[in-house]
């Protein structure tokens, strides 16, 4: 069986799961009854601190070029690079810290004067109170800043109707290997 028949078989039975995540029904009904609720719930703070390792050196990088323009490597900051993530949230920067979840989507570089990556991304909770849960990215991420901002634009399982902000700040980076870790404080509003 080919490549693409294989992955296809894959995505097929990932649809087929039980639709529920830490007690939360995902299915039609459950989330129009939660929405039917939804006024009646009181809105909640939730902070989050973790570690995002981005490795795109060695045998199982976490991050791939997936398109880069013709000129890309001609420009001093990558513009037109695509890159592909599912990099590990950690509770430690440390490599083999517990992992309580995944960074999956895309960045590219979209600075022509400055190293700015345009981040489309949804953080996914693998362990703990918000094990199924995600929250999603998009936004501007100057690279270079001690701080980077970028807003929380939506959620899923506990945290429906998310909004809220994103704080990056680089922990290390290797400048000949590429990878890096960024240290994350999340603050949303939800439900």
């Amino acid at each position: 069986m080919g490549k693409v028949c294989c992955a296809i078989l894959l995505l097929c039975s990932m649809v087929i799961a039980i639709p529920i995540v830490n007690g939360i029904d995902q299915s039609p009904q459950g989330v129009a009854k939660w929405f039917k609720n939804q006024p009646k719930m009181k809105e909640k703070v939730t902070k989050l601190h973790f570690y995002f390792h981005d490795q795109v050196s060695g045998k199982n990088p976490t991050a791939v070029i997936v398109a880069q323009a013709n000129t890309t490597f001609q420009s001093p900051n990558l513009f037109g690079l695509v890159v592909v993530i599912d990099d590990a949230l950690t509770v430690g920067p440390e490599p083999n810290s517990t992992i309580v979840g995944r960074a999956q989507g895309t960045y590219s570089s979209a600075g022509l004067d400055d190293a700015v990556a345009a981040m489309s991304l949804n953080f996914v909770f693998t362990s703990g109170a918000y094990n199924g849960s995600t929250l999603s990215v998009l936004g501007r991420n100057a690279v270079l800043h001690t701080y980077r901002e970028m807003p929380i634009v939506g959620g899923s399982g506990v945290f429906r109707l998310a909004r809220g902000i994103a704080t990056a700040k680089s922990y290390s980076f290797n400048a000949t290997s590429g990878d890096a870790i960024v240290e994350y404080n999340v603050v949303v509003l939800h439900y």
